[in-house]
């Protein structure tokens, strides 16, 4: 229960101060600022790591210690995220939203995102309690998107004007032809309007859900203590949005990664159909993990370096 508390005062905290103090005007974020911020939230999730250590491990003793489920969770789903910020782009770009309302979107997208994955989480841990063959499910919905994520190569064929919930919205909800600042929704004439910006947010949030498709099955393919898979994936969540303002920067340099993270859905999928005596052990799953991870951004460093020496001088 001190750990849950810990963890719900600095979520909130840090939420609060976001919002509140650092973002509260709409305003263009920067890659530096992003940067920053990106790095607090990942010191935040690795220093929560160290605490499930000293305040579980250390004093249970247990033979199956949960600090290298969380890390291993964490750097998982923090790469799932990377690779959900091509989505974003892709939705932002649909909607011409402005770049200084971009940061409100992920605010409340993330919202959205925290309780969407405690759902689903809990409902994942229920059902492989009550039937074991949930197990083999998982496994194969791991596989499969891992290995359609390694030949179509995934997000390119996003299309938001297909969305059901979009398309519904449309029909239903008086929309504003324009932007209004930072609102959702105006009223207008007595008459309440939604504006593009809350479209774009329910794209976003019904996005997420597909996103959970792989990412869930991937956390219960790791552990299956609530605990390590709600923290680990709401650390990794919170840091999506500094991350998509970093990363929309730098994407030239993340041109295999779609490739690593199909080669972690595969191997994942793959670790949690194996018998119970040739089960990996979770330190080897988080060096595994890393390593393909590492290899991934490696590959595309060298690649982006090389297309620039190739590319012809003015």
């Amino acid at each position: 229960m001190g750990l849950w508390t810990v963890f719900a005062i600095v979520i909130v905290g840090v939420m609060a101060l976001d919002l509140g103090v650092f973002h509260r005007k709409d305003r263009e974020i920067s890659v530096k600022e992003a940067l920053s911020w990106t790095g607090v939230w990942v010191l935040i999730g690795l220093g929560f790591n160290l605490l499930i250590w000293a305040h579980i491990d250390r004093v249970s003793g247990s033979a199956d210690p949960l600090w290298p489920q969380y890390l291993t969770c964490y750097i998982t789903e923090y790469a799932l995220s990377v690779d959900n910020i091509f989505v974003f782009l892709v939705i932002f770009t649909y909607f011409a939203v402005p770049v200084e309302s971009r940061h409100r979107v992920l605010f409340w997208g993330v919202l959205g995102a925290l309780v969407f994955r405690a759902l689903f989480l809990v409902g994942g841990v229920v059902l492989i309690q009550r039937f074991h063959w949930v197990v083999y499910l998982l496994a194969l919905i791991l596989i499969v998107t891992g290995a359609k994520l390694f030949f179509s190569g995934g997000d390119e064929d996003i299309e938001p004007e297909k969305n059901f919930v979009l398309r519904l919205a449309r029909r239903f909800l008086p929309v504003t032809e324009r932007y209004e600042g930072q609102h959702f929704f105006v009223r207008r004439g007595g008459r309440l309007f939604a504006t593009p910006l809350f479209l774009t947010l329910l794209v976003v949030e019904t996005t997420d859900v597909l996103f959970a498709v792989d990412s869930v099955p991937a956390a219960l393919g790791i552990s299956q203590d609530p605990f390590v898979l709600y923290t680990s994936n709401v650390m990794a969540i919170m840091g999506l949005r500094s991350l998509f303002f970093a990363v929309a920067g730098l994407l030239e340099y993340l041109h295999y990664l779609k490739y690593g993270l199909a080669l972690i859905l595969c191997f994942v999928g793959a670790k949690m159909v194996l018998p119970e005596e040739h089960k990996l052990p979770v330190t080897v799953a988080l060096g595994v993990v890393g390593g393909i991870l590492l290899a991934a951004v490696v590959a595309s460093i060298v690649h982006a370096r090389k297309q620039k020496k190739e590319e012809p001088k003015p």
